[in-house]
Formats: C-alpha cells, structure tokens, sequence
C-alpha cells in the first residue's frame, strides 16, 4: 500500500532534468523567497525601496553627462535623458539575474544543506524579484517617454511593444541562464568570482547601453548584433521610441542562443547540485 502523504526523494538521472509540477508545488517557497529578499534588500536604509528608482536615475545622469555631454555621443536625435534611461533600465535587469543566479549555491548553501527543495526555487525568486524591481523601474521610463511623445520630441512608440513581454522573459532566461553557469563553476573554483563583476562591466560596454548600433562601424556591427543582449535592447529601444531598427534575424538568433544557454545552465546546475555541499 503507497501513502500519499510520503514524498520519495531521488537523484536525477538525466543531466536536463526540470521537474516543472514539483516548481509549481513549491511556489509558496519561491514567494516566501520574494518576500524575504523584497524585506531585507533596503533593511535599516534610510529611503528604502525608492533606491530602486534612484539608481538607475543617479546612473542615467551619469551617462547623459559623461556619453552624451563631454564625449558628444550621439543618440539618432532622442533625446539623451531617455536614451540613456532605457539601456540603463534594461542592462540593470540582465545584470541583476545574472549576478544574483552566479551565486546561487554560496550564498544559499546553509539552506541547501539542511532542507530539501527544488534548488531552482532560489534562482527563479531571485528573477521574479528583479522583474519587480524593473517593473517599478519601468513605470518611470514609460512617463518620461509619454512625456517626451507629447511635448513633441522624436519620440514615436508603435506596435512592436506589443514584442516587449518576450523580450523580458528572454532578458530574465538569458541573465538566469547565464548566472547558473558560473554559479556551478565557482562553487569549486572560488577565484573566478571575482571575474563575474568585471565580465558583466565589459559586457556592458560591448553591448549598445550608452550608444546606438549605428555608432558601430558597418564592418564590426554584425559582429556586435551577435551579442545575444544587443538585438534585444535594440528591439526594446525601437518599441518605445522608434529608434534604431529591429534586427530580427539577430533577434533569433538571440532567442536560439538564448534556449542553449538556459539548457546548460540547467544541466551543469543539475550536475552540480548533487555534490556540491562537498565543496562549497
């Protein structure tokens, strides 16, 4: 006779292996998750969560003085401010799952070891906390482009928002993705962590956050759009503002690499998780 009430805890047999009803199950953990990291983010802050509108805005200025006053960028006649606001609000979403998912296993090992839970519940908290963080973000950036739209700057939404859903849940995959990779790598090599900070920092800059495409010369700009974040941001800059144009072919390409970085992700995370208590 089976009792229902028992749980049968196995290792995984297969490399790929995510068990998406066990997700479901323990989804009161992954908003537990949420909430602690919505509560002890801006802890004993003196503003609190208006941090999270401060810093890209304090960021934002910092670009339009030194990209687009002294070094003269130019930003295909959109106004700097806005410019700068949407590469900032996107990258800052990218970089914050990829950060936070390249730590998964060191900063939750005293919970890895003393209870069980699907380990990909901290990884996914992880993002739907910062997908809140963008969307409070977001809301900021959408007034200055309704506010620049009606004043009569080159400004010009259309109907590729409509795409914007799926560019977010890609920029979320593709930071996530990315983040277990590494975390899976410094949980025995703890060195390379500190490569993780510098790596996203160059990433940054041979992404176009602080320039347009078209500031690339035509000789490296396919080499840039190869850059799975690039034809995304530039999708999102041609929804909100008509700028740039949508380079759907890179875009797929992004969506495909996008998949394959998720995949492994989830199976060096998988390979990983069986031992890593031991090394951690």
């Amino acid at each position: 006779m089976v009792n229902d009430n028992i749980t049968y805890i196995s290792h995984k047999n297969k490399l790929f292996n995510v068990n998406f009803k066990e997700l479901w199950e323990y989804r009161d953990l992954i908003l537990l998750f949420v909430k602690r990291n919505l509560t002890t983010s801006y802890k004993q802050t003196v503003l609190g969560p208006v941090w999270i509108l401060i810093n890209p805005l304090l960021s934002t200025v910092v670009f339009t003085v030194i990209f687009g006053v002294i070094a003269g960028i130019s930003t295909d006649g959109i106004p700097q401010f806005l410019f700068y606001m949407s590469g900032n609000v996107l990258w800052n979403f990218f970089s914050s799952c990829l950060n936070k998912g390249s730590s998964t296993f060191i900063s939750n090992s005293h919970i890895f070891g003393k209870v069980y839970f699907p380990r990909l519940c901290t990884p996914i908290a992880e993002m739907i906390y910062h997908f809140i963080n963008y969307l409070i973000q977001t809301s900021v950036y959408v007034a200055l482009v309704i506010f620049y739209a009606v004043t009569g700057a080159n400004v010009h939404p259309n109907l590729l928002i409509l795409l914007t859903p799926v560019l977010i849940f890609q920029t979320a995959l593709l930071g996530m993705g990315t983040g277990l990779i590494i975390s899976s790598v410094t949980t025995k090599y703890r060195d390379l962590s500190i490569l993780v900070s510098f790596g996203v920092s160059l990433w940054m800059y041979i992404t176009p956050v602080v320039y347009p495409v078209s500031q690339i010369p035509d000789f490296l700009r396919p080499l840039m759009l190869l850059n799975p974040v690039a034809p995304i941001l530039e999708a999102y800059r041609c929804a909100f503002m008509g700028c740039g144009a949508f380079y759907w072919v890179y875009w797929l390409i992004s969506l495909a690499v996008t998949a394959v970085i998720v995949m492994i992700g989830i199976v060096v995370f998988n390979k990983v998780e069986k031992n890593f208590i031991d090394t951690v």
